[in-house]
């Protein structure tokens, strides 16, 4: 996989059981990507350590007047020279290309398994840290997977030196063979704190961009109550945790890193003293010599990689983790369902309520418990709760759970109470999957989006057309009607088989809701519609009203008659109390009484 060829056409299936697994089953997918490195690796280091044979080579030319060795040598460090050149060109190369692959397959799955968990992801992740999850953790993912390639590289290339120099002079060669896994290993025992603050400091950082996150979302109700100064307060506090966990980590870092230099001089102490001695005593040569203190030094070079593996892999093992939890979620239904991919038409129904939406029909439903209309809501769309035992909804007859969730997503379409608008121009977020029978103007027109359109235009001074002016995150720029107007729009342009609205005008004025009514109502016509609403404006334009109440369809109707007929409609809709129910039920009597009397 080459980085031009990204996205992947199918990232695969995780191993998302731990952290490590997960991490395993990265390093195995690219598994080509990896040979390539490691190749390009051993060419690299073992240019860079052949360059000390070489200078002792020459060294020992000079001392013997011999231009033939000279030129000979010289040949040889051009040699090593041209390989250590193409070897780090192409090892960045393809240790860059394993690093942005990587972390572009953790993140395709990451956007799969969102897609499929829909609302159910923040209800059991928080949202924070999905965010750095997407953002900061794939990072570190990537650095170890593409790290693993160039450690191997390096700890091959440091065995081949050491049996290279017992071979070439067995007196010092073995000093450097007994020393030099004494430099690799000595830092192990300093790794487990090392990663447990490493840990310790991911935790806090993902706190602090949970708390961050949150305070963005919430500023504007925070400024309207006076709070934000609170929450500045708890994230400074969060912000200074997560520094003074940094710096401790950082610590045992410089430690490691200070032990990874000492040894190595002091090695190279050791190799220099016994090598003085031997060349005294005429046990080698001055070019023998030469080209062990050489070798010593240039072996710290790939040494570093130890403790650059030991570090990828602290920081990306708790990274991995919060990768691989997510990854590990699953939906009450199965994604891949158990029927064909067919487009179901007819009737809605919900056995757990007795809730039926005729077909082709716009159908109100009023709830008197706003959490239960949500939670209905997304059952009829097929996204049924993590811990519900509650029968599917049905869509012609056909359980909604047991379709392929791209077909039941297809044929029902649910719009939640507060909808996101995704940051773009205006065209880019109406640019959805759709029927291609509903036009973005006609869309735009029935939800009542001309005001919006005008402000959008008045607030771009580049954009020409109001369709190519832009939306800021969240729509965070646009009031809460104008918001829910053009998720209104985007949801009535996709044009599904049936649509379920949960309270689509509840942030708009009775006027605006009045001709939405009308929109709605007459762009969906012969399509299945449901609109939890508890306003009149809006329940007044449905052909069929049902309030279901406790958990049951408890009256079914049109508006006007429910008003008049059925008490528990009437408190929910028209916010009538008992006492107000009590003392209009009275002067009907008495208005009755008086009839007859009169009679």
């Amino acid at each position: 996989m080459q980085i031009q060829d990204l996205p992947y056409p199918d990232p695969g299936v995780p191993d998302a059981r731990s952290g490590p697994r997960f991490l395993v089953w990265l390093g195995r997918n690219q598994l080509g990507g990896q040979l390539k490195s490691l190749a390009w690796g051993l060419l690299h280091f073992l240019s860079v350590s052949g360059l000390p044979f070489c200078v002792g080579f020459a060294i020992q030319a000079v001392v013997d007047r011999s231009g033939a060795r000279l030129a000979l040598a010289g040949g040889l460090i051009a040699l090593c020279g041209l390989g250590i050149a193409v070897g780090d060109t192409m090892l960045h190369r393809t240790a860059v290309t394993n690093w942005i692959t990587a972390a572009a397959r953790v993140q395709q799955l990451l956007a799969r398994r969102t897609a499929q968990l829909g609302s159910a992801l923040t209800r059991r992740v928080a949202a924070g840290e999905v965010v750095s999850v997407s953002t900061g953790d794939v990072e570190k993912i990537g650095w170890f997977v593409e790290a693993v390639s160039r450690f191997t590289a390096a700890a091959v290339t440091i065995v081949l030196v050491c049996v290279a120099l017992v071979v070439y002079e067995p007196a010092l060669g073995i000093v450097v063979a007994v020393g030099v896994p004494v430099l690799a290993l000595a830092v192990l025992p300093l790794l487990p704190r090392a990663t447990r603050r490493a840990d310790f400091q991911r935790e806090k950082a993902g706190r602090a961009t949970e708390l961050a996150s949150d305070t963005v979302a919430g500023l504007r109700v925070l400024r309207g109550i006076g709070g934000e100064e609170l929450f500045l307060d708890r994230y400074r506090r969060a912000s200074q945790e997560v520094r003074h966990a940094a710096v401790r980590s950082a610590r045992m870092w410089s430690l490691i890193a200070a032990v990874q230099v000492l040894l190595p001089g002091l090695l190279l102490i050791a190799v220099v003293w016994h090598g003085v001695n031997l060349a005294r005593e005429g046990r080698i040569t001055v070019g023998e010599m030469v080209t062990v203190y050489s070798a010593v030094m240039i072996m710290s070079y790939p040494l570093h990689h130890f403790v650059e593996i030991a570090m990828a892999y602290s920081f990306s093992r708790p990274s991995a983790k919060r990768a691989a939890r997510v990854l590990a979620l699953e939906r009450a239904m199965d994604s891949e369902g158990s029927l064909e991919a067919v487009a179901p038409a007819g009737d809605l129904y919900d056995p757990a309520t007795g809730l039926l939406a005729p077909d082709g029909r716009l159908t109100a439903v009023v709830c008197g418990d706003p959490d239960a209309s949500g939670v209905l809501a997304e059952r009829l769309g097929g996204h049924a709760a993590d811990s519900s035992e509650l029968p599917s909804a049905l869509l012609g007859g056909v359980p909604l759970d047991e379709l392929p969730l791209d077909s039941a997503r297809t044929a029902v379409l649910v719009q939640d109470k507060d909808p996101v608008l995704l940051s773009g121009t205006l065209r880019e977020l109406l640019d959805v999957p759709a029927s291609g029978g509903v036009s973005a103007q006609d869309a735009l027109a029935a939800a009542q989006c001309g005001d919006v359109l005008d402000a959008l235009a008045q607030g771009s001074l580049d954009a020409e057309d109001p369709m190519d002016t832009r939306i800021t995150e969240r729509g965070r720029s646009l009031s809460g009607g104008q918001r829910q107007r053009l998720a209104l729009a985007r949801s009535l342009v996709t044009d599904p088989e049936v649509l379920v609205l949960d309270e689509p005008t509840s942030a708009v004025d009775s006027h605006t809701e009045a001709r939405i009514a009308d929109g709605i109502r007459s762009l969906r016509q012969g399509h299945t519609t449901v609109v939890f609403t508890s306003s009149p404006l809006l329940l007044d334009h449905a052909d069929r009203v049902v309030l279901v109440h406790e958990g049951e369809v408890a009256a079914v109707g049109v508006h006007r008659e429910l008003v008049h007929s059925e008490p528990r409609y009437r408190a929910v809709v028209t916010r009538e109390t008992d006492d107000e129910s009590a003392v209009r039920d009275l002067d009907h009597l008495e208005a009755l009484e008086e009839i007859e009397e009169t009679a």
